[in-house]
């Protein structure tokens, strides 16, 4: 998706076609920025008004992405080697609904912190990969999260909530500065991440049962 910084995308998307080789891949870009870029030809481009948030915007390439597997990339990710493979081997477990690089765990829902796992409580959106089966039986981003920040963890637990697990899948990636972060003020940041994270307590407040500390004892 591309609130900016287009180039970005374009890198990940080029670094994707270098590390991949064994399958064919459906680059859905989601564009709210309507700028004039050079997109790679095998990149389908979604134009959407620049007011349209986070979540909504994710939510539109979702329903147009077409593989069996669907992979949500940030612009500020680049593969150094094949990251689809293992995500496409962890995910053959009927048992597993999201599987990704960076995961994060919480003991009160209140506190998240980096997990290596394997077994997690979130997978970040960084990088996450989830069974097409999921989006085709409705699963969606919150589209209160006009603001990127926890809407990666409201996700988990809708699936979570399912019976299904979230696992860390280690990939190779290096992450670059993620600029709509950088490029937000401190204070803004710090509204809109709190409001974000609100809206999930809201609904998920209480659900201890889903936590991998709480199942795993």
């Amino acid at each position: 998706m591309v609130q900016g910084w287009p180039e970005d995308v374009v890198r990940g998307i080029q670094s994707f076609a270098r590390s991949t080789s064994k399958r064919s891949l459906h680059h859905v870009v989601v564009d709210l920025t309507q700028a004039e870029v050079n997109w790679p030809e095998e990149a389908e481009v979604l134009h959407l008004a620049p007011d349209v948030g986070w979540a909504s915007a994710r939510n539109a390439g979702l329903r147009r992405s077409a593989g069996r597997v669907v992979i949500l990339v940030d612009g500020s990710v680049e593969a150094t080697g094949d990251v689809v493979e293992p995500l496409l081997e962890v995910l053959e477990d009927p048992r597993v609904g999201i599987a990704g690089t960076f995961g994060i765990v919480t003991d009160d829902l209140h506190e998240f912190h980096r997990s290596e796992g394997p077994e997690v409580d979130a997978i970040e959106g960084y990088v996450m990969a989830l069974r097409r089966e999921l989006v085709e039986g409705g699963l969606r981003f919150d589209e209160g999260f006009k603001f990127y920040r926890n809407a990666d963890i409201e996700l988990s637990f809708q699936i979570k909530a399912m019976g299904l697990r979230a696992i860390v899948t280690p990939t190779e990636v290096v992450r670059h500065e993620h600029r709509m972060w950088t490029n937000t003020s401190e204070a803004e940041r710090t509204r809109l991440s709190k409001r974000n994270f609100y809206r999930f307590l809201d609904k998920w407040r209480g659900r201890t049962d889903l936590l991998v500390s709480r199942v795993n004892r």
